[in-house]
């Protein structure tokens, strides 16, 4: 599917960045280019250790910001695919700084969109969140207005060979920031903290995140929101499965974070079919033909009203899965 594809991923010293690059050269060793984009030269340094040019040709470290479309447009020449894993995620420095959030995550979505419009870009994936569906908090609002953006770019590609699609998932499992480092650092101090006792999280590992990304680059035909079919955990249980010696110490909910996480909401359902392994919420005005999809993709519409919610998901992580999961997934340290 990659090879001999010229490849772009934004933000790509993340952490979905780094595993999307591992999964790419051992799967397609045979692909063109692919360029890493992001604005940390630090962390492309450190990203050059593990992937060096003279044992990657085809890798490429371009230091650039998604708010800076000149630089995007010039990054996307001969760009085939384009990965956008570019974003400020966490809630609260969000909240602490909107107009930084939004210069970031609504402008740089529009940025990208308009280099690739201007490009010979034909795939482009955009990475979502749990926390665009029904946001409460800023971060959540500009991935919604992200996503959107993203959606109706398929509108006015004109008659460019070009597909813009999105893929909404839950906390990945082991990624910078997120609750699993957070503990294991916490641990040491016998005390870990719960800011609510009854909090669930969507969770996926970083493999799940990857698979997702090629999964709609390989079938989206331009304008899906991909949600996959994963199970939910309580706070309580990772920190149990952290370390079940710990006092678990609830320090209330910060600003903008949520009991429970939604991927899809009962309005959203109108336009939700069930692939299989994932679900796919269409636009109201699809820029493909409906029955093709459907046929396609053996694709079910959901039921009226149906939702998708952490708290009232039927799949669930138990202590001794997440311990597993943790061995499987994350780096521990010593």
């Amino acid at each position: 599917m990659l090879n001999n594809k010229s490849i772009l991923i934004t933000g790509g010293t993340g952490s979905l960045g780094k595993q999307l690059t591992q999964t790419i050269f051992k799967k397609w060793p045979d692909v063109k280019r692919l360029v890493i984009y992001s604005r940390d030269e630090q962390k492309q340094f450190q990203m050059a250790q593990d992937y060096p040019n003279d044992k990657y040709p085809a890798i490429r470290y371009f230091i650039g910001d998604v708010r800076d479309k000149d630089r995007l447009v010039r990054a996307l020449e001969g760009i085939d695919v384009v990965i956008h894993a570019a974003a400020m995620k966490h809630v609260h420095i969000a909240e602490y700084n909107p107009t930084e959030a939004v210069k970031t995550n609504v402008d740089g979505a529009q940025n990208v969109i308009e280099a690739c419009l201007e490009t010979k870009v034909k795939d482009v994936v955009a990475l979502s969140t749990d926390k665009a569906c029904a946001p409460i908090n800023l971060y959540g609002a500009t991935k919604l207005v992200s996503d959107k953006l993203f959606i109706a770019a398929n509108n006015i590609k004109g008659s460019r060979d070009l597909r813009f699609s999105v893929v909404r998932y839950g906390n990945v499992m082991g990624s910078n920031g997120s609750v699993i480092p957070f503990f294991l650092k916490k641990k040491k101090d016998g005390v870990l903290p719960i800011t609510d006792m009854g909090m669930t999280r969507f969770n996926i590992s970083l493999d799940g995140g990857v698979d997702m990304v090629l999964h709609a680059l390989e079938h989206s035909m331009g304008g899906e929101i991909f949600i996959p079919k994963i199970p939910s955990y309580k706070i309580t249980d990772v920190a149990t499965a952290i370390d079940a010696n710990c006092e678990q110490k609830e320090v209330g909910i910060r600003p903008g974070e949520k009991l429970h996480e939604e991927m899809i909401t009962a309005s959203d359902s109108f336009f939700t079919y069930d692939l299989g392994k994932y679900y796919a919420i269409l636009p109201s005005v699809p820029v493909f033909d409906l029955d093709e999809f459907i046929k396609r993709f053996d694709a079910k519409k959901v039921p009226q009203g149906f939702s998708y919610n952490s708290g009232t998901n039927d799949e669930w992580e138990t202590v001794e899965t997440m311990k597993q999961l943790i061995k499987e997934h994350v780096e521990l340290e010593d």
